[in-house]
């Protein structure tokens, strides 16, 4: 597709992949819109991106609906989503909380659905789109102490090969991204080491991969993809 003037909105685009995806989108001359749940963090990142910026949380429905009807009402029109907004929970089998557990599902999932949702809704208007799920190797396969982020990413897997096939007749592009390990601030926040290592991925790669995919022409598409690091070791 032809990515300048395109409208995009990413999810969680204030910081990691999600930025990464939205700069890339920009320097191509998309018209990009960030969301996220914290403002402070989303609308210095915004003003540094000079992209648009709808602070909300993906897995409220009326954030959700509230952010893709306001970019549909401003630019008429809504070419890509890129559902990144994400996170986890690391805990044993044993020691995990049914919260926890609610509350990674809220965002990872429901929050993937409301939001691809209100997007096909306009893509099936426009007769295009291209949506975008970022999911993880994890979703492809499952480890110790993964109940919550593993499960989570295997769902929106699930979700996404049925999004495929209902959307495919209305000439959307329903592609699923499978990042390996990516040296960002995931790992910090749930309480994970990570070793940083110039070997290692880092946002920019993935950002590229998605660009490179949806540079396709649109009669064809990349239905889903992995990244992982040459040689991490």
């Amino acid at each position: 597709m032809e990515l300048k003037g395109a409208v995009a909105l990413v999810t969680g685009g204030s910081e990691g992949i999600g930025r990464a995806v939205a700069e890339a989108l920009k320097a191509e001359g998309s018209i990009v819109t960030i969301t996220g749940r914290r403002e402070a963090l989303l609308r210095a990142a915004a003003e540094q991106m000079e992209v648009d910026s709808s602070v909300g949380d993906v897995g409220i429905e009326s954030d959700a609906v509230r952010t893709v009807t306001a970019v549909i009402e401003k630019y008429g029109r809504l070419d890509i989503l890129v559902n990144n907004a994400g996170y986890g929970v690391f805990k044993p089998l044993v020691d995990m909380e049914l919260e926890e557990l609610e509350g990674v599902y809220r965002t990872n999932v429901y929050g993937a659905f409301l939001m691809a949702r209100e997007a096909a809704r306009q893509f099936i208007k426009q007769g295009r789109g291209e949506l975008i799920n970022i999911s993880s190797t994890s979703g492809l396969k499952g480890g110790p102490g993964s109940t919550a982020y593993s499960s989570s990413k295997f769902a929106l897997r699930g979700m996404t090969e049925c999004w495929r096939d209902e959307l495919r007749r209305h000439n959307v592009r329903v592609m699923l991204v499978n990042p390996s390990e990516v040296l960002t601030e995931f790992a910090s926040k749930v309480g994970r080491a990570q070793e940083s290592s110039d070997k290692k991925l880092r946002s920019q790669e993935i950002a590229d991969a998605i660009i490179g995919a949806l540079k396709l022409d649109n009669r064809g598409f990349i239905p889903e993809f992995s990244v992982f690091a040459t040689n991490p070791f």
